[in-house]
């Protein structure tokens, strides 16, 4: 995670605890950096403006003006649970894992009971088989997706047979559990769809990628009826 990047992350996690204070060993810790650069990190977000603050004596840390948080929201306990089973499938294997994370932790900070007693009482009974993952790949293929960038990765295929491929991102495809990427092959000169499990490595490059029609990709293979799931249709309206 560049600098930036990082700058932007430690804004967002001091929001999802707000106001309850983080230590800055404990920041250290979530973004795998010295606890000096944590210090330098939170002084720089000061020095541009940013209403971050620090705590002292015991239990103090750092934290974030309350008014950069999100006001209570009126979910049903119904809606919580429901937002609660889906943000457990987000495991750390699937893309933007770690937003998923953050934004779970925005959404109990922000929620008023019942609701918020609904949602932690099922999360409290739902369980998942962690599943092994390279988070570099992954990084990269969220990084590459996000900017519209060209994307170099090593692909094994289900024979075994691994290729070095040069991809344009197009979207990606969740199916039966797993998630695909669905990329235009430069190097195949046609749409296809690599199974995010089965990347062995991933590098984004600088190069931005020539926009591709999904729906196009997906069109003659086993996904051609994919459709964009109808809990994102509030998302996509205003696109």
């Amino acid at each position: 995670m560049n600098r930036t990047a990082r700058l932007y992350a430690l804004v967002e996690e001091l929001r999802a605890t707000a106001p309850r204070p983080l230590t800055v060993a404990a920041l250290a810790a979530r973004f795998e950096v010295s606890t000096r650069t944590v210090q330098r990190d939170l002084q720089a977000l000061m020095e541009t403006g940013v209403p971050v603050r620090s705590a002292p004596g015991r239990g103090g840390g750092w934290t974030i003006d309350p008014q950069m948080t999100l006001p209570p929201i009126h979910f049903t306990a119904d809606e919580a649970s429901a937002l609660a089973v889906a943000l457990a499938a987000a495991d750390s294997s699937a893309p933007y894992a770690d937003a998923a994370r953050t934004a779970a932790q925005k959404i109990a900070a922000s929620m008023t009971d019942p609701a918020s007693a609904a949602a932690q009482e099922l999360a409290a009974r739902i369980v998942t088989l962690p599943s092994p993952s390279d988070p570099t790949v992954r990084s990269a293929v969220e990084q590459a997706l996000t900017t519209r960038t060209v994307l170099r990765l090593s692909y094994v295929d289900a024979a075994g047979r691994q290729t070095n491929r040069v991809v344009e991102p197009a979207g990606l495809l969740a199916a039966d559990g797993r998630w695909y990427l669905i990329a235009w092959c430069r190097t195949r000169q046609a749409g296809r769809g690599f199974r995010l499990d089965r990347i062995t490595a991933a590098a984004p490059t600088t190069e931005q990628a020539q926009p591709h029609d999904l729906t196009e990709l997906l069109r003659d293979s086993a996904a051609a009826g994919a459709a964009p799931p109808t809990t994102l249709a509030p998302l996509t309206r205003f696109a």
